[in-house]
């Protein structure tokens, strides 16, 4: 795979999608597998037997994550002592089961059954009715069991899990548990097996495409069968626009793949901004007997690369305005509801992103479907570490065992994405610069190719040198972490190794929030520079302070538990560097930040001058008593052409904001309660501007949910921003003040937060300190429909409710 080859669509994986989208398989049934398990965190031997007691175990539904629980006997999920240290967050990992009882109605005898765990954290040991179906170490990839010689139908059945998150293990905050979803599956003897249905896009354009299904049917009846395969195609209204149908004999116990052709005319192509979704309906016939139906998503486009257009989508160019970020949802901890998940794209997409790199390991496949629904590109990535350990207890340990099966259970999971755009082969691994990283990496970057051509293989590398020329050579896209500076006029490693190998394809893996300017701008000159993904796009739990205290990191960082470098908080509001890429991102941007006149934090007078992942200490707050006629630095982040600068009224002077001045402008003002105003203009017309108001004292309470109604199905969230104001309405920016909350109806508290890096206090209970005046509660709806209402309180404040319905 080089340069000037074609990089072709595909859909949302088979049987991982959101439950409102998943197909039901005929005459089987697909069931979602989270409800009523049974939990204990800590050792329980005997608990894989049937007959063990677990009357004293707590119930928990999934997704579930104990490390963001309260630690037993505390309010607080952090200890300094904790063994994940720094870069866990000080969470604590350790030993958990689960245990499920359920059954299998006798009529399905005959059946196959199948169960799938989406994401367990980590070493899963699975049993059923106490026979041991296997192992599973890496905690992100996708896998699935044949139970059906073990499942009593008719009767009770006991599924058991043990999870061992033990020692050192991750460079982040991992979680702990079962924190995606489980999925029960009955499927006939013939079928369409897991992750078997593929499709492709050999030619798409808005005239006319080409998709070619290659679909695996699986026979595990006892003699050999003639089988139909019929194919059709629909658009988003459900109307059928293609159609084929292919019949073979397949042997017994034997997997078959049906390769068909279908032409689609003028179709709807997927793109960022219209991301069209088209529907595969694979039904599988055994003479007049319908065996299985299955329903895939996906979108018809086109995908190239090469070092004079860039990226290309559906033949236009497009640089890729991307981000990075962990798997974690802030206060939920590692819980992949689909709403959370969904929730960070939509976050992303309103800030400007295309493009997301999952860092440093497959994502959700709730995930994944948000993008394909939403238009984000996607770096699908596999691994932070390959035989060369990053702690004792990673990976490193399980790869020579494992590797094949999980970059297969990502890739074949997830290709039919059409938000998919690279596969990650890994982050930083130690031996890229060694004889053995280069062999390793043409291994695996063979082996993805095998399972699926569309798509160019990259890597993310560091350590930028020439020696790093070998591995990039295995490679079709080299992705540069760290690589170009604040300054651009400083020297551009992209621009020397472009001269060195003109042929190369390169993009910004990751940078500095505080390099932006120039990480952005090298992208927008050099065409063979695809975009930039910084560190990081949403903040998240470990790798704690270094985007204030940096590096090294020691214990007494505590209690330090968030890494404070994202353009977007845990919580989901923006922080003042998101602002500044908006002003490089989108045109006639306008915002308005002031220094404080002490620091936010303690410093580290021992930082590292490498270590640059904070950004500017810097408040969108007008409200500074006791300084009054002292001079504050006041910066304004503009792509307006200047700005004028207003206090009370009173003109401060206007500044160029433009690519000369970096899209920025500072002044010095001597503080006076009121109202800052910055504006911004084009020519003489004001396009656009940005207030900051002081605040008087906090008088009221205001509760604002990000979605009033929400399906009544146990897993869908209503986020509830609470915010401490004063009289009219301006939110105190410096309030800690403490709140309570008290939930009636329809659903439960599963998280609180207020995106605090220094805060300890509990993600679980129905309280938290407002920080810059504002919390946030996380509500889960229950399965039945009816009226939730959140109350929350705080001291002689008035109180105040919001009111939600689960339909």
């Amino acid at each position: 795979m080089k340069h000037l080859l074609r990089y072709l669509l595909s859909l949302t994986g088979l049987l991982l999608l959101a439950p409102a989208a998943r197909a039901q398989s005929a005459p089987g049934t697909t069931a979602l597998f989270d409800a009523g398990w049974r939990f204990h965190r800590g050792g329980a031997q005997g608990a894989e037997r049937p007959g063990f007691d677990d009357a004293a175990w707590r119930a928990v539904d999934l997704p579930h994550d104990w490390s963001i629980e309260d630690l037993p006997g505390t309010a607080s999920p952090f200890r300094a002592d904790a063994i994940s240290q720094v870069s866990g967050g000080f969470t604590t990992g350790g030993t958990g089961w689960y245990r499920k009882t359920f059954a299998v109605p006798a009529a399905q005898k005959g059946q196959r059954v199948q169960v799938q765990f989406d994401g367990v954290y980590m070493n899963a040991e699975v049993w059923l009715n106490g026979q041991s179906l296997g192992t599973h170490p890496y905690g992100y990839t996708s896998f699935w069991y044949d139970v059906t010689d073990k499942v009593a139908f008719g009767g009770p059945n006991v599924l058991a899990v043990q999870v061992q998150n033990e020692g050192a293990n991750s460079r982040w905050y991992s979680g702990s548990g079962i924190y995606r979803h489980v999925w029960l599956r009955t499927l006939a003897p013939v079928h369409v097996a897991p992750w078997g249905t593929y499709l492709t896009t050999p030619t798409a354009t808005a005239a006319a495409a080409q998709v070619r299904a290659q679909t695996a049917v699986a026979n595990e009846g006892p003699q050999a069968a003639a089988l139909t395969l019929v194919t059709r195609l629909r658009n988003a209204r459900g109307q059928e626009v293609a159609r084929t149908e292919t019949t073979q004999t397949v042997a017994a116990g034997a997997t078959a793949t049906f390769d068909q052709t279908l032409a689609l005319k003028k179709p709807a192509l997927w793109s960022v901004d219209q991301p069209n979704l088209y529907t595969a309906v694979s039904e599988v016939h055994q003479g007049p007997q319908l065996t299985d139906r299955q329903e895939t998503s996906f979108g018809v486009r086109t995908i190239a690369f090469d070092a004079a257009r860039g990226f290309q989508l559906n033949g236009q160019p497009l640089k890729l305005k991307g981000g990075c970020f962990h798997h974690d949802n802030g206060p939920l901890g590692a819980r992949a509801y689909d709403r959370a998940e969904e929730r960070k794209i939509e976050l992303l997409k309103a800030s400007g992103y295309n493009a997301i790199r999952c860092t440093h390991n497959p994502p959700s496949p709730a995930l994944l479907a948000a993008c394909d629904r939403l238009g984000m590109l996607v770096i699908d990535e596999a691994f932070d570490m390959w035989r060369v350990g990053k702690n004792p207890f990673d990976y490193h340990l399980y790869f020579d065992q494992w590797w094949q099966a999980d970059v297969a259970s990502m890739v074949q999971r997830d290709r039919n994405h059409p938000s998919i755009i690279l596969w990650s082969l890994g982050n930083e691994i130690p031996e890229r610069g060694a004889p053995a990283g280069m062999a390793t990496a043409r291994q695996l970057g063979d082996y993805v190719r095998g399972l699926d051509l569309t798509r160019p293989v990259t890597a993310a590398v560091n350590g930028l040198n020439p020696d790093k020329d070998p591995y990039f050579a295995a490679l079709d896209v080299s992705g540069y972490n760290y690589a170009a500076g604040g300054d651009h006029h400083q020297a551009d490693i992209y621009a020397q190794d472009h001269a060195r190998v003109p042929n190369r394809v390169m993009y910004g893996s990751e940078s500095y929030a505080l390099e932006a300017f120039g990480s952005w701008m090298a992208a927008v000159d050099h065409p063979y520079v695809l975009g930039d993904f910084v560190w990081t796009a949403i903040d998240y739990i470990g790798e704690s302070s270094i985007g204030w205290l940096g590096y090294w990191q020691y214990q007494n960082f505590y209690p330090w538990n968030l890494a404070y470098c994202g353009d977007i908080d845990v919580c989901g509001w923006k922080r003042p560097q998101s602002y500044y890429r908006d002003a490089l991102w989108q045109p006639n941007q306008v915002s308005v930040f002031v220094h404080p006149p002490a620091p936010s934090f303690p410093t580290n007078p021992d930082k590292q001058e490498w270590s640059k992942w904070e950004w500017d200490d810097v408040l969108a707050d007008w409200t500074w008593p006791g300084q009054e006629a002292k001079p504050l630095t006041v910066d304004v982040y503009s792509s307006c052409e200047r700005v004028e600068l207003l206090l009370n009224g009173q003109s401060l002077g206007s500044r160029p904001t433009t690519r000369a001045t970096q899209f920025r402008a500072t002044w010095q003002v001597p503080y006076q309660a009121g109202v800052l105003k910055a504006v911004g203009y084009t020519g003489r017309q004001q396009v656009r501007a940005a207030e900051l108001h002081t605040a008087a004292a906090p008088a009221q309470l205001r509760l604002t949910a990000d979605r009033r109604t929400l399906q009544a199905n146990g897993q869908d969230l209503s986020y509830v921003t609470v915010e401490v104001a004063d009289a009219q309405g301006v939110r105190h920016p410096k309030a800690i003040t403490p709140l309570k909350f008290e939930l009636t109806g329809a659903g439960t508290i599963v998280g609180v937060g207020n995106a605090n890096p220094t805060s300890t206090e509990s993600y679980q209970g129905p309280q938290r300190n407002a920080w810059q005046g504002r919390c946030l509660v996380i509500v889960k709806s229950s399965p039945q429909a009816g009226v939730i209402t959140l109350r929350a309180t705080a001291g002689a404040l008035p109180a105040a409710t919001v009111a939600l319905t689960t339909r």
